[in-house]
């Protein structure tokens, strides 16, 4: 087969479509021929040589696929030669096939294509375990989600509407904010232009977010604290603005909130497995009644991944950047 390799760390040059060895289906394990893959920015780390696989991982990028299954290995049942499926991958899904364990296969939703059907299992495995599964959101509470136009935040609000939550929302455009607006979100911040901090005090008249889904880490560590309503919940994905900060212990304390940091790539299989059955139950009801869709930005060949990284790259993008297997 042909995948996406990185002979050596470095730009976007430094991805190359070579012919690889096919995988081979282990234990628990099915083989799916795939159809199409997408961009993460964990993609863009691993390619610059600051995220390897987590031991026993395909070497090559790619966190999650769609395609159909063309052959089962031992020990698994449930799932047939040929159906459609996409997939939550620890790597590998920049590649024609791609060995997956079955405990992190889901069915394509009904109404969905299965190229599109790529840009849903991390987003909605990221989403649901923080902001439902730990943060554990509720209907009338409000969620701000930081990024809102990327593919994790554009599943939040979608999500989090579907619920009966309010929504805010960060964003660098005005075009992405009013993307966001489509989807549902009730308050638009340019973080360019305004204090997020202050947007949220001011339209929750004072209370703060009850939930915060937050991928830049250090750099806004301090404000979303402050940014917190009594018992919030911060869960923090993602470290794009730095991985260390000074913590306001007694703001925290007098908030009583808590904060969560997770990561999915490296858990153990049984966890992935228990998150994505939940994707399966919670969020698959939603997307094949219409109420929860895949928001795709564009579609790129996945020989020219390059350019796919460029554009997530630059933050030229809303929603997510498919990459098109042969």
């Amino acid at each position: 087969m042909y995948a996406i390799t990185i002979p050596e760390p470095g730009g976007p040059e430094a991805l190359v479509w070579d012919e690889v060895p096919d995988p081979v289906p282990g234990e628990g394990e099915v083989l799916v021929e795939v159809v199409a893959g997408a961009v993460n920015r964990a993609d863009i780390l691993q390619r610059q040589g600051f995220y390897d696989p987590p031991p026993g991982a395909s070497r090559y990028p790619g966190l999650e696929c769609s395609g159909r299954i063309a052959a089962i290995g031992p020990g698994v049942s449930g799932w047939t030669v040929g159906e459609e499926v996409c997939a939550l991958l620890a790597g590998g899904g920049y590649a024609e096939k791609v060995a997956v364990p079955a405990g992190q296969l889901l069915p394509v939703p009904e109404g969905v294509d299965l190229r599109q059907a790529a840009a849903l299992p991390e987003v909605t495995s990221t989403v649901w375990s923080n902001v439902f599964m730990i943060a554990h959101l509720r209907p009338g509470e409000t969620l701000l989600v930081h990024g809102g136009s990327s593919g994790i935040g554009t599943m939040a609000i979608q999500l989090a509407k579907a619920v009966g939550a309010r929504v805010a929302v960060t964003a660098g455009t005005k075009e992405k904010l009013d993307e966001c607006a489509e989807l549902g979100a009730d308050i638009l911040i340019n973080y360019r232009e305004q204090d997020f901090v202050a947007e949220v005090k001011q339209a929750t008249a004072g209370v703060g977010a009850d939930v915060i889904l937050d991928n830049m880490g250090a750099k806004y560590l301090d404000r979303n604290v402050q940014a917190l309503a009594v018992n919030g919940r911060l869960a923090i994905i993602g470290m794009q603005g730095g991985a260390k900060a000074e913590l306001n212990i007694g703001a925290l304390l007098g908030k009583r909130a808590a904060i969560s940091a997770t990561s999915l790539r490296a858990r153990p299989l049984e966890e992935k497995a228990a998150i994505v059955e939940a994707v399966r139950e919670h969020v698959w009801p939603l997307v094949a009644a219409g109420r929860v869709r895949p928001v795709v930005d564009r579609e790129v060949p996945m020989s020219d991944a390059a350019a796919a990284h460029r554009v997530v790259e630059e933050s030229g993008h809303i929603g997510k950047v498919l990459l098109v297997a042969p």
